[in-house]
């Protein structure tokens, strides 16, 4: 792995993003790496829980050029499927059986933040930013966004965050209960492999435990993988008129596949 290190340490598994020269953006290989250290904790027995990380910055979404090439013709298999490798990023960090958190420092943006609310629970920086940010650059969300937002901090949060691009810093987070906890920065990381390892210690009750909390803790409205498929053609939609052959933004999309720059 290249952008994603892993390393197990008191039965706690921890994924850690590790791209800090575009603030840990998704990538289509990012996002297959990130999915075999999750099915590599799932597949260990000695492993009871999962921490994801990004370090200084938690992820700034999925990287430009993905989101441009699928503008540009959505059903062109290549470019659909790329986009579908991102949204596993995070589907798979939902629905791995081990108890997951995220541990959030700096900023967690569109993708990047749904990667942080499909985890069980959330420990965040007082000065963590968590933005949707995907109206804002002219896109439609992905991924089961709203859904995600609504089914951990209810329909108020999800409108003002997903509809309106209200930006929550860490503090503003746990107040929304998008989060459990915030600390001081350096702080985070500690604080999160601590509450993993409590229930890590018993790896078997862990997995039990996880699938029964999932079961019973499922809220009503659309569920997540529906959503998912809701949200795809909308944003399909918008990133054809975005990134689309007729806009005439070639170069533009040249310099954005190296830009470091947070978007979803």
């Amino acid at each position: 792995m290249t952008d994603v290190a892993y390393a197990v340490a008191d039965a706690v598994a921890t994924i850690t993003l590790n791209a800090p020269d575009r603030r840990n953006a998704l990538s289509v290989e990012m996002s297959r790496e990130l999915v075999d250290a999750a099915r590599t904790a799932e597949s260990d027995a000695a492993v009871g829980a999962i921490v994801v990380t990004g370090g200084q910055h938690f992820c700034a979404g999925a990287v430009r050029a993905v989101l441009a090439d699928t503008g540009l013709d959505p059903v062109e298999d290549e470019a659909y499927r790329n986009l579908e490798t991102v949204y596993g990023a995070f589907t798979t960090i939902g629905d791995v059986g081990l108890p997951t958190i995220a541990a959030v420092r700096g900023a967690a943006v569109g993708a990047g933040l749904n990667l942080a609310l499909a985890t069980d629970l959330r420990i965040v920086s007082r000065t963590a930013r968590l933005l949707p940010g995907f109206a804002q650059i002219g896109i439609h969300p992905g991924g089961g966004h709203f859904t995600l937002l609504n089914r951990v901090a209810g329909r108020e949060a999800a409108a003002a965050m997903g509809l309106f691009g209200e930006e929550v810093s860490g503090e503003r987070a746990v107040e929304l209960r998008l989060a459990w906890a915030a600390h001081d920065d350096e702080h985070v990381e500690r604080e999160a492999h601590a509450l993993a390892a409590r229930v890590a210690t018993d790896p078997e009750l862990a997995r039990r435990l996880i699938r029964s909390f999932r079961r019973e803790t499922v809220p009503g409205g659309v569920a997540w993988d529906v959503a998912v498929e809701l949200e795809r053609s909308p944003q399909m939609w918008s990133l054809r008129r975005k990134h689309g052959p007729s806009t005439g933004r070639a170069s533009e999309r040249a310099s954005e596949r190296v830009a470091p720059d947070p978007e979803p």
